[in-house]
């Protein structure tokens, strides 16, 4: 298949493609800045110039594609509603090209905070902090009633793993900053996570098999409370733990006042996908975050 990945070079990209190339696949990228650009054509892919503004570049790449797998998106914390109308705009473009074609779309999503117990697939995650993001998968899964074979790959708080930059390294950054490793309250809330390795074969077996619709959730990490994370951060760093006011951890200590344990039930029974890699204490107890 010719197979266009938007946030090709990114965190979950830059191990998936390998697994698609690997496969046969041909890859084109979407890529935004000349680097980006350089790592594709470096490793023998395609290249789309264009970011997730350029609605008409990236209908015209998704036509001219066999399947769809769209993972970029701006982690932009200070305007995260510019962000959501940017992904929208995105989806709705790839969405359109693709109708009445039965070609495959995966796209990224997050997993919702659960209501009182660990969330499921069926979980919609309509409320509260997180609920603008999953009302855009809303809006993409909604494209299977119109002949695409859509499905959501909804991620944890922590893809984890050698040269992550996410919210564990910059919880390593505050506690460095501020000499003690933090928690919010009596740090019971729970953290989800996935191995990235683990996270892109999820991408690559829904973009082959997921029925249109299908939800999936790539945990493999069911939930580890935030006071175990702080605790092997500050074993790593030589600093104290200690609960922290919320606002001492920023946007990630407001993620810490709720529980974010998921299952992924339907990702194993459906797909036969099994988490493989290191689990979240493990990778952070590895030492790579501290480097």
């Amino acid at each position: 298949m010719h197979i266009l990945v938007t946030g090709a070079t990114g965190w979950i990209g830059s191990h998936l493609v390998p697994l698609l190339s690997a496969d046969g696949h041909q890859v084109t990228g979407l890529a935004r800045s000349d680097a980006s650009a350089a790592a594709l054509t470096g490793a023998g892919h395609g290249v789309i110039r264009g970011g997730l503004a350029d609605v008409d570049v990236i209908a015209d790449a998704a036509a001219a594609a066999d399947a769809v797998v769209h993972l970029a998106y701006v982690h932009d914390f200070s305007d995260p509603a510019a962000q959501i109308t940017l992904d929208r705009g995105a989806i709705g473009a790839i969405g359109e090209t693709l109708a009445g074609t039965g070609k495959p779309f995966v796209f990224a999503s997050g997993t919702p905070v659960g209501p009182g117990r660990p969330s499921k697939e069926t979980d919609l995650g309509l409320d509260g902090a997180l609920a603008a993001r999953a009302e855009s998968a809303q809006i993409a899964l909604a494209f299977a009633d119109r002949g695409v074979r859509t499905s959501a790959v909804r991620l944890p708080r922590s893809v984890h793993g050698t040269g992550d930059h996410g919210f564990i390294a910059q919880l390593v950054a505050i506690a460095r900053s501020a000499g003690v490793a933090g928690y919010v309250g009596d740090g019971a809330h729970r953290w989800n996570g996935v191995h990235v390795d683990d996270a892109a074969r999820l991408f690559r077996d829904a973009l082959y098999s997921a029925p249109g619709g299908t939800v999936l959730h790539a945990i493999g990490d069911e939930g580890v409370r935030v006071k175990a994370i702080a605790e092997s951060i500050g074993r790593g760093l030589g600093l104290p733990t200690a609960s922290v006011e919320p606002a001492a951890l920023g946007f990630l200590g407001m993620l810490q006042t709720m529980d974010h344990a998921s299952t992924s039930t339907v990702a194993q029974d459906l797909l036969g996908w099994q988490p493989q890699g290191a689990t979240l204490l493990d990778d952070i107890d590895a030492g790579h975050y501290f480097d």
